[in-house]
């Protein structure tokens, strides 16, 4: 295009090497452009300047009828009125297209009042007594249970004393001493009169005497002695399995039997929610009993 024209010092448009009729064309084209971008340039100058249009209100003399319907209150209508007419296309569709023929249960299980619908009640195949009954067997049953579990745990307690339980000892053994030297010079074996390797047993700590008099008895070789710590691990995992039997047992019959006092027919207020590991309290109305 720079090769067609070129612009002079006083900004007219020189063509070259070019016919008329393209040159008489460019001109036109060029002038077009210069009218165009400052036409545009002036349209947007007056913009700038001219009021806002604001959409009208209601008439004084129709004020009766409310507030005037803009164009975005029309479109709430207007889709409003769509969206209701689908619907009601679809459910005619459907109802068209549902078979007077099929079964389903509620045909037999619901019946018309007052022209609505309404499930039939079911009829009780038990009365409350008989619930409340019920649950009281399922707390003798749940309580004999673990009155037996107890009686159980009693009896493996006994046999194995609880003598390897790794837990912090309770009780303490205080000597007394009349000086801080004696404190220094306090040897535990000695006082004891035992060796020092059984100084850190609280059980079965015989003295030197009974070592050299009497013969160990028990098992001696090594094979036997982890037998037996076998053995005595596996009855304490059996006890504290137990435990906690005996203890959700005790949980479950509390339930039972806060739900069966939950059903007498007296003014209660719930203080606290149930839990996986305690049931529900709830506080009565206190009533005078005749």
């Amino acid at each position: 295009m720079n090769n067609i024209y070129s612009f002079d010092q006083d900004g007219k448009i020189n063509l070259r090497r070019e016919s008329a009729a393209v040159k008489q064309h460019v001109v036109t084209v060029l002038h077009r452009i210069h009218i165009f971008t400052t036409m545009s340039s002036f349209r947007k100058a007056l913009k700038s300047k001219q009021r806002d249009h604001k959409e009208r209100s209601q008439l004084g003399f129709r004020k009766h009828l409310g507030l005037l319907e803009k164009k975005k209150d029309y479109k709430l209508r207007a889709d409003d009125y769509h969206r209701k007419q689908k619907t009601l296309m679809a459910l005619r569709k459907k109802a068209m297209d549902k078979n007077p023929d099929e079964f389903h249960f509620k045909m037999i299980h619901s019946q018309l009042k007052d022209g609505v619908h309404m499930l039939k009640p079911k009829e009780e195949t038990m009365t409350e007594e008989q619930k409340k009954v019920m649950r009281t067997q399922d707390i003798r049953y749940v309580e004999m249970k673990r009155v037996s579990e107890m009686k159980k745990i009693e009896r493996m307690k006994s046999e194995l004393h609880l003598l390897d339980v790794y837990e912090e000892k309770k009780n303490k053994h205080v000597f007394y001493v009349d000086s801080k030297t004696e404190v220094e010079d306090f040897d535990l074996a000695t006082h004891l009169n035992t060796v020092p390797e059984l100084l850190g047993r609280a059980y079965n700590r015989p003295t030197i005497e009974t070592l050299e008099k009497k013969s160990i008895v028990g098992a001696v070789e090594p094979q036997n002695i982890k037998k037996l710590a076998k053995q005595r691990e596996l009855q304490y995992l059996r006890l504290s399995q137990r435990i906690d039997r005996e203890k959700k047992m005790f949980v479950i019959s509390q339930k039972i039997q806060t739900r069966k006092d939950i059903q007498d027919k007296v003014k209660k207020v719930k203080v606290r929610e149930e839990t996986r590991s305690a049931p529900a309290v709830y506080r009565f109305e206190a009533k005078r009993k005749r």
